[in-house]
């Protein structure tokens, strides 16, 4: 019998997982098509591999076995799997058609909904990725400035111009390389120390896991406003979660051009680039921003669908206050427990639990707390990445399983034996990302993260 959202007696049987994956070994590069999903982000032979379906807050792996989803899609589910309002526009487009010969309304309507909510959004454009919005931006800055040299702070996606600063940067030429530069997050006169008549942009992902401090952001709207750079932000995680106006609105500072993807369209792939006029209007002659897909209807609909749902029934605020009881209830379990060595950190709406390196290697730790919240019917790779669909049922659950594991870790940082106490491969880094990593935890639940 298959494992559910319950206190089971074993680890799930991954038996069709593992059978999938043999077959990918040969085919994909790494297996996976997004690194943040595969099989080196859990634990080997204990968490499953391929998921089969979705509903509300749970999903059903290969093998049957069922999992409150913590990850949701690594954001892009904002509302729900299946959520029915989402999914009834989905299939009554589809009835007329995806992509069509000319433009279609859905493309006015959506910028206009899109205008309506961001701040500062006088002109939008669609695309499909969020690597495709921030290049985008990244280019219209360097048109808009005339000048070439990029300082960035968080992760971008994996066009040259970003990932070209990392250990993963293989064939970008240096002399793109050359052009990105980082600084250091809530550290504003290093950002100041770094900018100089050659800096087009500053791109930055406003929060993630460390808050700003107060006034950091404010401070780097005015060293942009000073040196002529543009202030780019990247609101992937942000948008339409953390306010909907994204950090622009929940912070009150403007960004000249600020990009948006997963959660505006609960899952379908959609992508947004706004901003001021003057900057965007150059995508109409001067620089080449055009794709395709950009118009694809079905993702409108979904996006249109879904930014009705998350303004009409608040649903910034509903994460918010469900992920203050996981934030708050988890770092009160490890308070009682004495486990000063954990905690649970960052917005409400997405938080991260870390482990500080004096209790052990925070990547062990982190996959024997994985291990035995996937026996107990918890898909976790250490982030509270809340949908709509998470009831107090759903997060009452996840509290009594954090109320049973963690003794468990705690016994074992005890006796130094945590590896000891994992049943398959520890859970890998993503990939070494840029040293001045926006937001990154005090105390790390892993060290690297992607799309």
């Amino acid at each position: 019998m298959p494992n559910g959202v319950r206190f089971n007696s074993n680890y799930p049987c991954i038996a069709r997982s593992d059978a999938y994956y043999q077959r990918a070994e040969q085919l994909i590069p790494a297996a996976t098509q997004t690194l943040a999903k595969g099989p080196g982000q859990y634990v080997r032979g204990i968490a499953p591999k391929y998921l089969q379906s979705g509903k509300g807050c749970r999903v059903w792996d290969v093998d049957g076995n069922e999992f409150i989803d913590l990850m949701m899609g690594v954001g892009p589910i904002s509302l729900g799997y299946q959520y029915p309002a989402v999914d009834d526009a989905i299939r009554e487009q589809l009835e007329s058609g995806i992509t069509f010969s000319l433009m279609h309304p859905l493309e006015v309507e959506v910028a206009e909904l899109v205008r309506d909510c961001i701040p500062g959004a006088d002109m939008v454009r669609f695309s499909k990725t969020g690597c495709d919005v921030t290049s985008a931006a990244v280019r219209l800055a360097r048109a808009y400035t005339n000048r070439e040299k990029v300082l960035c702070c968080g992760y971008h996606g994996w066009h040259d111009w970003y990932i070209g600063i990392t250990k993963r940067n293989d064939g970008v030429p240096t002399a793109v390389r050359d052009l990105t530069s980082t600084f250091q997050y809530n550290d504003a006169d290093s950002a100041a120390a770094a900018i100089d008549e050659q800096t087009a942009c500053v791109i930055l992902e406003p929060v993630v896991f460390t808050l700003p401090e107060a006034g950091f952001l404010q401070r780097l709207r005015d060293i942009c406003d000073r040196n002529g750079t543009l202030l780019i932000f990247d609101e992937m995680w942000t948008g339409f979660r953390l306010a909907m106006g994204g950090a622009q609105e929940h912070f009150g500072v403007r960004a000249d051009l600020a990009c948006y993807s997963k959660a505006i369209a609960n899952g379908m792939p959609l992508s947004v680039l706004a901003g001021r006029r003057d900057v965007m209007e150059l995508c109409e002659k001067d620089i080449f921003f055009f794709t395709t897909f950009g118009g694809e209807a079905l993702s409108l609909a979904a996006a249109k669908a879904t930014i009705y749902e998350l303004r009409d029934k608040s649903v910034p605020e509903f994460l918010a206050r469900q992920g203050r009881k996981l934030r708050l209830g988890y770092s009160g379990i490890a308070t009682q427990l004495r486990m000063n060595y954990t905690d649970c950190s960052g917005p409400d709406c997405r938080s991260v639990v870390g482990f500080d390196t004096e209790a052990g290697n925070p990547l062990e730790l982190k996959s024997l707390m994985q291990q035995e919240l996937i026996k107990r019917g918890i898909l976790w790779a250490g982030f509270h990445n809340l949908s709509y669909s998470h009831a107090d049922k759903d997060i009452e659950h996840i509290l009594r399983a954090y109320e049973d594991v963690l003794p468990i870790v705690k016994a074992a940082v005890e006796k130094r034996n945590v590896r000891s106490c994992l049943l398959g491969a520890p859970v890998e880094p993503v990939f070494a990302r840029s040293p001045a990593g926006a937001g990154m935890a005090r105390k790390a639940a892993d060290s690297g993260r992607s799309n």
